[in-house]
This record gives C-alpha cells, structure tokens and sequence, in this order.
C-alpha cells in the first residue's frame, strides 16, 4: 500500500519553501490515486474520483455516474462507427432548444428513473457518487504510478506557483545574482526562478561578472513548453522610473509624479516631473540634499548622465525645459503635424544639440514633439522627431 503518511510531513514543507499551497497539492495527489486505480481496475468510460485523509493518510474511492432521460439519450439504431467515444455525438433541435445526444455507457451514465430510486429530486446531468472498494492489492504499480503522476503534477503546480508570482511582478525592478553568461545573455538567480537578461536589454559598456548582484526590471514573464520564462532589462526607460520610486519616497506617495522618460541607457537620460503639491519642488525632492538621490540612481547605472526637468502642460515651457541645459529664446509651435521651431543664442547651439544630436534627439522623444534648433539669425541648425531620428548641419551620427 502506498505509504500516503509519508507525504503529510512534506506538504507543509513544499507550501513553505515552494510556494505550492497545500490544497493544490492534495487535489494532485487525488488525481493521481484516482489514475493508478482507474488503470489497474477501472472499466471504459469510467469516472473515478478519489478521496485523500489528510489526517489518517488514507483513501476512499468512488465513481461518478451522469444523469441522464430519454431524451439526451443517443438511441442504440443511430450507433455510429465502432470505436466512437462516449462523447457528445449529434445535436437535435426542438422547440425548446438543442438537445445533445449522448452514446449511454452504464459506467459513465445512470438513467433518471433509476437515479431517483437512490435520490427522489435528481435532475438530469447532475452528478451521482458511489462508493468503490479499496482493493487490497492496491500496492505496488499503483503506487508507482501514483508516485510519478504526483511528481509531474507538483511541478507543474510549482511551475503555475512561481508564474502567478511572477506574473504580478512584471514591470517591477527584481534583484538577483549572475549564475552563468553563455552567447551574451545574462543568467541571474532570483531566488524561486532563474531569469535572463538578453544582450539586447543590458546597457551598453556595462561589464557583468558571475556572482555579482545587480538589479533589473522584470520586463516580460511567460509561460513556455519546459517551465517559465523571465525576461530583464537594465536599458528600458522604465527601469529607469523605478529606479526613482524607490529613491524619492514622494514619487510612491503620489506628491510626485514622473510625467514622461526618455533615455538612451547607459549614456544619458532625461525625466519630466510634476508635482501634485504646491509645497513640494518635484526636481529638487528627485535630485535630494546635495544631490544623493539622483547620484544613487546613476550609480546603479553606471554613471548614466540624468537631466531632471518639471514638466509642463503648455507645450512651450515643456520644450524649453527639455532642452535643458540650452537656455531657449522662443519656441513657436506649429500644431500641425505637432512640430515646434526652436530658437537659440548662437552660444547655446551646440548645447541645444548635444553631441552627436544626443539632447536635441532625447527632448524630442521627451516631448513628443518634432523640434527644429534654429540659431537667432534664423538658420535652421538641426532638427529631430519623437522617434529621435536627427538630422542637420554638423550632427554626427549616433553610435
């Protein structure tokens, strides 16, 4: 007989270090029994259900039978071809709707006038339970069945567990050690799972060691044929928000709210802040006394430049802002095709533009708008989109 006690002392164990809960557990184990004995004693068509003890350790078995009347009943001269299953196999229409017709297996079907000899008020596709015995070789291949079926479906409940964990985690920012780089994605252990982060989601110039601890935002999780699949990112312009949510206690308040990001991992960045409270400075409270906020963010990304700006819902302050550190002169906006024609003193062209279009490129994305840098003389000097696509004179391309 299998030994069932012998599993009780691991469920609490399993529910604690792996996150299955017990119930689901226990609903694996009554799938497997109910399969080792269905397969050494079952008939075709059966319906076995059986019944664990959490305390005594013991199983009861019983088999389920449909409830069926005339009418849902296939008739024995409409018998199709041999091998048919005892599925669901024509429909008939009638005046009161469609009704299926089911091929009656006595192991799988009970007719209503005999179910109501055992129950007076049972209805027609109700289920009815009766006892089976326990067979007293019920020992040895029904518990080696029960024993691999229960593995298999334990991990496939862990495998749910850690999903549903994980799943709810998504686009949060995860920290893990490096196990192993192969073909240039990143292995990190996060604990109950293993995640990737894929060379085209690490920050370019960063190097990564095995054993270190970094940090990354969980940027995509799915299921897959083999397990789960956790997918990082150190470059998404999201890793960078959460990065300050966990920095600028205002921002999880909600007395700060950073409104647009733009970044170019690894090289510089750019946010918008806006604060819900007139007393509270939204890009002083982000950069912290003598700048520790701001600095422990861009330690965690190795150096990345960030520019903090307020933002604006007039579209003119808002431009003016994000080309910060230029000082504007004017912007003019042209609604159509929402583009904005920009003007600067001929000493803040180049820090309008950035190297290699880098800021003009970053205010664009920022904004949302298409800006065109024009010196005061009225020459255009370069001009870029909300896709950050620059053009111009004397704008290098971006690496």
């Amino acid at each position: 007989m299998m030994d069932l006690k012998a599993l009780k002392s691991t469920l609490e164990q399993l529910e604690t270090e792996r996150g299955v809960p017990k119930e689901k557990i226990i609903e694996t184990i009554e799938d497997a029994l109910a399969a080792a004995y269905k397969k050494d004693y079952g008939k075709k068509g059966q319906i076995v259900r059986a019944k664990f003890n959490l305390k005594t350790g013991t199983t009861e078995f019983f088999q389920i039978k449909i409830v069926l009347d005339e009418t849902m009943v296939k008739p024995e001269t409409e018998e199709g071809e041999e091998g048919a299953t005892d599925e669901l196999e024509v429909s008939q229409n009638t005046e009161e709707g469609e009704i299926k017709k089911i091929r009656f297996n006595p192991e799988r079907h009970i007719m209503l006038d005999e179910a109501r000899k055992i129950k007076k008020d049972v209805k027609p596709e109700e289920e009815m339970v009766f006892s089976l015995e326990t067979k007293e070789d019920y020992g040895r291949i029904a518990a080696q069945t029960g024993k691999q079926v229960i593995i298999q479906r334990i991990r496939e409940a862990e495998r749910a567990s850690i999903y549903d964990e994980f799943k709810d985690k998504e686009g949060e920012v995860a920290s893990g050690i490096i196990q192993r780089i192969e073909g240039g994605n990143i292995f990190l252990d996060l604990g109950r799972a293993t995640a990737v982060l894929p060379r085209e989601e690490q920050v370019w110039g960063e190097r990564y060691r095995i054993g270190e601890r970094i940090k990354a935002l969980i940027f995509l999780v799915e299921q897959a044929p083999r397990g789960i699949n956790i997918y990082l990112s150190r470059s998404h312009p999201r890793f960078l928000t959460k990065l300050f949510e966990m920095e600028v206690p205002e921002i999880t308040s909600g007395a700060i709210e950073i409104k647009s990001t733009a970044r170019e991992a690894g090289s510089r960045s750019k946010i918008a802040v806006m604060s819900n409270k007139e007393e509270i400075d939204p890009v002083g409270s982000c950069v912290g006394q003598k700048g520790v906020r701001v600095g422990t963010v861009i330690s965690e990304l190795g150096g990345e430049k960030i520019d903090i700006m307020e933002w604006s819902d007039d579209a003119e302050t808002f431009i003016a802002n994000a080309l910060s550190p230029a000082k504007v002169i004017e912007v003019e906006i042209k609604q159509k095709g929402k583009s904005a024609i920009v003007t600067v003193e001929e000493d803040q062209v180049s820090l309008a533009i950035g190297k290699r279009g880098q800021n003009v490129r970053l205010a664009a994305k920022l904004t949302g708008w298409k800006l065109d840098i024009r010196s005061r003389s009225g020459e255009s000097i370069a001009q870029a989109t909300e896709k950050g696509k620059v053009t111009g004179k004397g704008v290098e391309p971006s690496r």
